[in-house]
């Protein structure tokens, strides 16, 4: 499962109550983070989670209301003990925009970087196999990218597929979590024990973007989408597309497309005061969408849980 909360909601600035974007995503005792902006250490700990157990931050991009609370957040994490390495991901120079952001932070751990380059790269992470990481570009006034977290499931065990393929039942437990195995001269494959498969887990996050097509093929399926509205209003389109931004007709519009299951608007700009006066308008579009706030929480479950 994935443990999901939105740390900031906000664009540009932060306001009383609104912080500047983040989102936390816990998976099997690991903390992810896609961006770290203004506010982010308040945020975190008025959710009741701590900063110690982020092993991943992933950057959109390096406008500062998206990375400005990062020299904060690797001081607190140095503060709670942390002493293993902490990998960051984001677009092209991402070693030097970090270093340079994070020189006065005195962080007592080293830090991993996987600059992106490509308009879509996928990766595993290190502390769980299953949990594929997916990035692709998004169409900003600067080089962007929005992440799709996926959480894969193995088969179930299928004892009566074992027998039949006669494989030795102490090889079960191995081929059961994925691994092939050989024994007696011969090769077993997970295969072999396997049923059919199982759907795992889909959450895509992308803000500061104009709506494109592989934005809607990242969301396909998707259990939660968390997108950009950074106007309510229709009436705010020219001024979103001027400033590459989307509104929250286009999030929904993406969400229904890519028949995602849910829809977390994010990203308001500071004139947005009151997003939820939009929101029955924008589920006339996507029906299962709803305004971010701080500290929205949400479990992302497999389907049969």
């Amino acid at each position: 499962m994935l443990d999901v909360t939105l740390l900031g909601c906000g664009g540009t600035m932060p306001l009383p109550g609104r912080w500047l974007t983040s989102l936390y995503v816990r998976c099997n005792g690991h903390g992810i983070l896609i961006d770290c902006g203004e506010g982010t250490q308040i945020a975190l700990k008025a959710a009741g989670l701590s900063a110690h157990d982020i092993d991943l931050i992933l950057l959109t991009h390096f406008h500062g209301d998206h990375v400005m609370g990062l020299p904060g957040i690797l001081m607190s994490m140095g503060m709670s003990g942390r002493s293993e390495p902490v990998t960051i991901a984001g677009p092209k120079n991402l070693m030097k925009v970090v270093p340079s952001l994070c020189a006065v932070a005195g962080i007592p751990f080293g830090l991993q970087g996987i600059e992106l380059t490509e308009p879509e790269c996928e990766f595993v992470t290190e502390f769980e196999p299953a949990l594929k990481v997916q990035a692709f570009q998004a169409w900003h006034s600067v080089m962007t990218y929005g992440y799709s977290l996926v959480l894969g499931r193995l088969p179930k065990f299928d004892r009566a597929k074992a027998e039949e393929n006669g494989v030795p039942i102490k090889l079960w437990s191995k081929l059961q979590k994925g691994a092939s195995v050989e024994a007696d001269g011969k090769t077993y494959t997970p295969d072999m024990v396997l049923g059919a498969p199982r759907r795992g887990i889909r959450l895509t996050c992308c803000t500061d973007t104009r709506p494109t097509e592989r934005i809607v093929r990242y969301c396909r399926d998707a259990d939660l989408a968390v997108l950009e509205g950074m106007y309510g209003s229709d009436e705010r389109l020219e001024a979103a597309k001027v400033k590459k931004h989307m509104i929250f007709s286009e999030a929904a519009e993406i969400a229904r497309k890519a028949n995602a299951k849910e829809l977390w608007l994010t990203h308001y700009s500071p004139s947005e005061t009151h997003p939820e006066e939009w929101i029955e308008k924008t589920r006339e579009i996507f029906p299962e969408s709803f305004c971010g706030t701080c500290g929205k929480h949400t479990t992302l479950r497999f389907a049969d849980e």
